[in-house]
């Protein structure tokens, strides 16, 4: 079945958490569908593999180190690129930690504060300046990265789940507030998606934590999680990346304020 096409060429999306699995697989869905891709992160090696990519692909981008935790370094980046590039059109908050897996009563409270800092606080810093430069440019859409885990919260992620559930709630308050000035604001929700950093890391480590709800194999993790999706499969990256090339696509034009699940049907 061919992807749909939505025509981006002549505009802008800026993309944070560029270098990570989801982040790359959304800039190649945007740069196949002809928009100028800027890339953001914070590591530094990611970033520039991200961008070499891209550069392979002979798609426009441009790549900002950037730290979403600090306020002042998404201004900064923001800055950068519109004046570079002119404007910025859609804007994919897709920073974030999974954290360690710990059951509530041994969630370390470091952890819990660094996985809040990256995917609560920095997801509302580039929110934040996202809503101030496309309100002056008279609309856009953003998409924030939530999770499954803020629907539903997961045995052993007490940090993660609470933080993806703050950004569920952000986008509805946002959504609200940014209408008045043509802005939507949407959340995609993936729950288990692969190959990638994620799945491997989440099924070894739920392996680890001797929980009831998982087998202390990870390959048995493996097909414990599966059996719990009705579509028996884990979704791809790039099933992700078309559910956010959608939210910002004119053909979601009105669809605003709503948390867009890639779940298989859990």
């Amino acid at each position: 079945m061919a992807r749909a096409r939505y025509g981006f060429g002549g505009r802008a999306v800026l993309i944070t958490g560029g270098g990570g699995d989801i982040g790359r697989a959304t800039a190649r869905r945007f740069a196949a569908d002809g928009a100028a891709v800027v890339l953001l992160d914070a590591d530094a090696s990611k970033l520039a593999a991200a961008a070499e990519e891209l550069e392979e692909l002979g798609a426009a981008h441009r790549a900002v180190t950037c730290d979403v935790t600090d306020a002042a370094s998404v201004d900064d980046a923001f800055a950068a690129v519109v004046a570079d590039l002119g404007r910025v059109d859609f804007v994919f908050n897709n920073a974030g930690y999974q954290g360690v897996f710990a059951p509530t009563h041994a969630y370390p409270a470091d952890d819990f504060r660094k996985v809040i800092d990256v995917n609560v606080v920095g997801a509302y810093n580039v929110l934040a300046t996202s809503a101030r430069h496309l309100r002056a440019a008279g609309g856009g859409a953003i998409v924030n990265t939530a999770s499954h885990a803020g629907v539903e919260g997961p045995p052993n992620m007490l940090a993660y789940g609470a933080s993806k559930a703050a950004v569920i709630a952000m986008t509805e308050t946002a959504a609200k507030d940014l209408a008045p000035y043509g802005v939507r604001v949407n959340a995609v929700s993936p729950a288990l998606i692969g190959p990638g950093y994620m799945w491997t890391r989440q099924t070894e480590l739920q392996a680890a934590t001797g929980s009831q709800y998982f087998a202390p194999d990870p390959a048995r993790v493996r097909e414990q999680m599966l059996a719990t999706v009705p579509l028996r499969r884990l979704g791809t990256l790039e099933e992700v990346a078309n559910a956010v090339a959608f939210l910002m696509s004119d053909e979601a034009s009105y669809v605003t304020g709503f948390n867009l699940e890639v779940t298989g049907g859990v």
